[in-house]
């Protein structure tokens, strides 16, 4: 009888540990409707069948009043995707030789940076739970060799994909480079920044920029009890940090940036301090393109996931 109440009593001290924490996938469904729109109702080409189980229905419990609260410190309120440019060009990573029509059908209308041009691209997402564990930040575009699309329409990402930074070549071609030097031209790569904000079931906090693990990498990012940049992690501020936050994106392909889980009280590397987030809260990430563009970016609204594993209120 002493071992069942033992082993009863172990139960429920471990149970809480393990209550209500699952994957979610958080984007960008907003698109100026009258009503902010759940994450269930995201574009489904855009969301593998195997991830379409973590989308939530977080406008039902967050609320209206959550979704479209203002943001401390911004004039930004509901989810939002932004761009420098218009945000209306077609969806270049599908692959459809019979079609030319735009906007691309069944799909979102995308956003340019064009080679020899400057840009940005913004998202502002809602956390759909409190994050329990570290925060992936997904990006996918489509990138083109310049002017692609003009000449090959929906073909095009089958014989001009491209990554950014690319020495493009002629006719859809990539130079080809010798031993000691770099196949990525440097200065021509976008930079990510990325800021979390506070929502309306938070406490206020000042607004502070994530940090990013480098990966692979010793996923030691401190010194003493701080945080610092340097091999192992890196703050996402491009403005402060414009050589150390580049990024590379491939045609079409997700790349992962994993971000350490803040916690309230830590001091990152610029001195700024971390606060616990809690569902509601927003992430924001911006993707700056310099004028030193070698290729032809086109994002969407759903571009960009914030993924990870959180614990509901529920």
């Amino acid at each position: 009888m002493r071992w069942f109440i033992a082993l009863m009593l172990a139960l429920v001290m471990v149970t809480p540990a393990f209550a209500g924490e699952d994957p979610y996938i958080a984007t960008v469904t907003y698109l100026g409707t009258a009503a902010p729109l759940a994450d269930t109702q995201a574009n489904p080409w855009y969301i593998s069948p195997k991830h379409q189980q973590f989308l939530l229905n977080e406008v039902g419990f967050l609320g209206t009043d959550a979704m479209c609260a203002p943001i401390s410190g911004t004039v930004q309120q509901c989810e939002k995707f932004k761009a420098l440019t218009e945000v209306n060009q077609p969806e270049i990573c599908w692959f459809d030789p019979t079609s030319i029509e735009i906007p691309t059908p069944g799909k979102l209308p995308n956003a340019v940076v064009r080679a020899g041009n400057a840009g940005k691209f913004e998202w502002w997402v809602r956390l759909p739970k409190k994050p329990s564990g570290e925060i992936n930040l997904v990006l996918e575009c489509g990138v083109l060799k310049p002017n692609s699309f003009t000449f090959n329409h929906y073909e095009s990402i089958e014989v001009c994909a491209a990554e950014t930074g690319e020495r493009v070549g002629p006719n859809c071609t990539r130079t080809e480079v010798d031993p000691g030097t770099n196949p990525l031209i440097t200065r021509a790569l976008p930079t990510i920044t990325a800021i979390a904000y506070p929502g309306l079931y938070n406490y206020p906090f000042t607004p502070f920029n994530l940090t990013a693990f480098r990966n692979p990498g010793s996923y030691s990012p401190f010194s003493g009890a701080n945080m610092v940049n340097g091999a192992a992690a890196q703050l996402l501020d491009a403005v402060k940090y414009p050589d150390d936050t580049k990024i590379v994106l491939k045609a079409c392909m997700d790349k992962t940036i994993i971000t350490k889980l803040p916690v309230t009280g830590q001091v990152n590397a610029t001195g700024d301090v971390e606060t616990d987030l809690e569902y509601g809260d927003m992430i924001y990430v911006r993707l700056d393109i310099p004028r030193y563009n070698s290729v032809d970016i086109y994002c969407n609204a759903q571009s960009l996931k914030v993924v990870g594993v959180g614990e509901t209120w529920f």
